[in-house]
């Protein structure tokens, strides 16, 4: 018996050419990833780079998602290639390395990341994603390769400059251009409309295009036409915490109004004591 690799539904999606919508998940709860996946996104962004989840709670969101058939993407730190492997073994169907720098740095995530002939990435196949050894070993490799997806992000103006270089290196999938830390670097933290984030933005999706590589990004659902139209087809547009923090704003205005509103005088009605 041997189990193939669930195949990535967002690699599906881009290939044949639709948009993909993404959701980032801040908090550790894999009821917020089923959440998400039951409403419908296609990925749930989980990140390693600015939160310290275990490794179990990776584990459990992974997991979550999955029972969904929905696809999870891992920002991972900076770190060695244990730290690049480990979501993919847990079965994530893809990683974001943040802060690609240059060719040099794009050519070693892939070398760490894709088996032969890609890459030289460390096999162990006794993992979810290898289906713990059920899986064909000569098959985990190939599609390990073609259905598991690479992202370099792209968030720093040095790697802005070695943009079409970077998008030339074999063997990863997409280019993702962060505007916040893009913003910070040109020391306009926060303005997303400043013309050299707009300029970024063109740029990256530009040489995605031209090389043969997804773009992705960040954006809301006001922003979603234009990064369309500029190639973008994957774009995470939003995030539990920011969902959370906004109903709980919203509600505590409500009740709010709601006290101010029983405790101001009817000078309508007569039978109000004043």
């Amino acid at each position: 018996m041997t189990v193939p690799m669930k195949s990535s539904l967002v690699l599906k999606k881009l290939r044949s050419g639709e948009n993909v919508s993404c959701f980032k998940v801040n908090l550790a709860d894999a009821r917020v990833v089923e959440m998400a996946a039951l409403a419908g996104f296609d990925c749930i962004w989980l990140d390693q780079e600015h939160i310290g989840h275990d490794w179990s709670i990776l584990t459990a969101q992974v997991w979550a998602a999955k029972s969904q058939n929905k696809d999870t993407l891992v920002r991972v730190p900076r770190g060695s290639y244990s730290d690049y492997v480990k979501p993919l073994e847990l079965d994530a169907s893809g990683i974001m390395v943040p802060h690609v720098m240059n060719v040099a740095d794009a050519e070693k995530v892939v070398a760490m990341t894709r088996f032969h002939p890609q890459g030289m990435r460390a096999i162990d196949g006794g993992n979810a994603d290898g289906a713990y050894t059920a899986a064909d070993f000569k098959q985990y490799l190939k599609d390990a390769n073609r259905q598991r997806f690479i992202i370099l992000q792209i968030e720093d103006p040095e790697a802005l400059e070695e943009v079409e270089a970077i998008a030339q290196v074999d063997g990863f999938d997409m280019l993702f251009f962060g505007p916040g830390d893009f913003s910070q670097a040109i020391g306009a933290p926060g303005d997303m409309d400043h013309p050299k984030i707009q300029e970024a933005r063109k740029r990256v999706a530009a040489a995605a295009a031209k090389y043969g590589k997804f773009a992705g990004t960040t954006g809301g659902p006001k922003q979603l036409g234009m990064l369309h139209d500029l190639g973008y087809q994957f774009v995470s547009v939003g995030a539990d915490v920011v969902g959370l923090t906004q109903y709980c704003t919203q509600l505590l205005a409500e009740v709010k109004d709601a006290k101010e509103a029983q405790n101001r005088p009817d000078y309508y009605n007569p039978s109000q004591k004043q």
